[in-house]
């Protein structure tokens, strides 16, 4: 069992910046650790993910602007947002998986709460 708990999303202008960090706690040792995010009316996106080696990978969208990292001693991985855009806009979300958390791979089966994120335009 892995426990998520997501901080840092906010408001904030088009072309600013937020940090995401997202704090796992339980049985922690070779997870990986995903964003997502859901848009109001739209479906679930995978973001970005990264290995426990740290390893990463990002969905298109935003491939140069947002950057994943992880502090395997705080238990604690990070999004950060860049150059943000209103189409950003949506609740994201920490997931946890002990298999690769990659674009279109199985739903990660833990997930945290998670914050909002609006950009404005």
């Amino acid at each position: 069992q892995v426990q998520l708990v997501e901080s840092g999303g906010g408001l904030v202008q088009a072309g600013g910046s937020l940090r995401l960090s997202c704090a796992a706690s339980g049985r922690t040792f070779m997870v990986s650790l995903g964003w997502f995010r859901q848009a109001p009316g739209e479906d679930r996106e995978f973001v970005a993910a990264i290995t426990w080696s740290g390893s990463t990978n990002y969905v298109d969208s935003v491939k140069g602007r947002f950057t994943m990292s992880r502090n395997n001693a705080k238990n604690t991985v990070y999004l950060q947002m860049n150059s943000l855009k209103p189409e950003d806009t949506a609740i994201y979300y920490c997931a946890a998986d002990y298999r690769p958390v990659r674009v279109g791979g199985p739903p990660p089966p833990y997930w945290g709460q998670g914050t909002q994120v609006t950009v404005s335009s």
